[in-house]
């Protein structure tokens, strides 16, 4: 296998690799020289966050990835966020630190058995959770986030049969929410339903004075204990603004690193995994895969790099599209 074709497949990790601080400056000097820009999700490693040009949550980066005008997108996260930077630029290079980075929930939808349920449902509106591979935004009439699934469900017409793919637990809460009774495709992220519930149990008596705020990917029974319920970005601003000092927060634990620094004087304790799970809190495997090594070598050799068909493009985009527009 050469090199072009290991980058590619597992990301390749350069022999002569920096280290310490000659890897941050030398990100830096690559970054700049390249005309490049670093896109990072919030569940990334910290020191990964911390050299970012920006930071978000699924929402945020679409429109950063929309809006650059860099020649060459670094994104930080899980393929499928790779895939809807490039179907917002084509013209430009896209490349991830590890192609193998992938998503539990993206990877639970296959796109026969999701065309079936379509087949079903001919007269259905499909609104798919952004957390999705590029084939199944290209079966998709308009993409949603955690963010604006609410939003862009109360703006089909009450009357209209909807298909909401992938993640069974946000769709059950937008339905609660709206009203709406949803055709859901049983999918869910390993991380939020990974969460123990007895272990929360024990948090609560634990911490009588803390909140509990989740993602809505979480289980019904959480987001029916929590306090406030919300996207990544909407659980910061929770933290930054309630006038409470003690917060248990239920969702990846990547976020913990933006809201200790938006709020250090605050107390965060992040929410336990299961057992079976080697890490006490819970964490994506498939976000952890990005480091500043993988980082540095994706920035030197532009590999490993997104490529899309303009058959699955096309309509992703205009999926995609119709999101970014309602959400302005």
């Amino acid at each position: 296998m050469n090199l072009i074709d290991e980058a590619n497949e597992v990301g390749y990790i350069a022999r002569s690799t920096p280290k310490g601080q000659e890897l941050i400056d030398a990100i830096k000097a690559l970054k700049k020289a390249k005309n490049a820009v670093i896109l990072a999700h919030y569940y990334v490693d910290g020191e990964i966050q911390e050299l970012a040009d920006y930071v978000g949550d699924s929402l945020g980066l679409s429109q950063a990835a929309e809006n650059t005008e860099a020649d060459l997108i670094i994104f930080c996260g899980v393929h499928f966020m790779g895939e809807t930077a490039k179907i917002l630029n084509p013209t430009k290079k896209v490349v991830v630190p590890d192609f193998n980075a992938g998503c539990s929930l993206a990877d639970s939808v296959p796109v026969e058995e999701f065309a079936a349920l379509k087949a079903a449902h001919p007269k259905a509106t499909v609104v798919s959770y952004i957390n999705c591979s590029a084939d199944i935004k290209a079966m998709t009439d308009i993409i949603c986030t955690s963010s604006n699934a609410v939003q862009v469900v109360e703006s089909i017409p009450a009357d209209q049969e909807i298909i909401f793919a992938p993640d069974a637990n946000l769709g059950r809460y937008v339905a609660h929410k709206t009203g709406r009774d949803l055709i859901l495709w049983e999918g869910a992220c390993m991380v939020h339903i990974d969460i123990s519930l007895e272990k929360l149990a024990k948090l609560k008596i634990d911490f009588p004075e803390a909140l509990l705020i989740a993602h809505p990917e979480c289980k019904e029974v959480i987001l029916k204990e929590a306090d406030y319920v919300g996207s990544t970005t909407a659980l910061l601003k929770f933290v930054e603004t309630s006038p409470n000092t003690t917060f248990i927060v239920a969702t990846e634990a990547g976020i913990l690193h933006k809201m200790k620094q938006a709020v250090p004087n605050k107390h965060l304790i992040p929410a336990p995994a299961n057992e079976q799970n080697t890490c006490a809190c819970a964490e994506c495997p498939y976000m952890k895969m990005n480091t500043l090594e993988k980082l540095y070598n994706a920035l030197f050799y532009e590999l490993p790099e997104i490529h899309l068909s303009e058959k699955v493009r096309v309509p992703a985009y205009k999926a995609l599209k119709a999101m970014l527009e309602l959400s302005k």
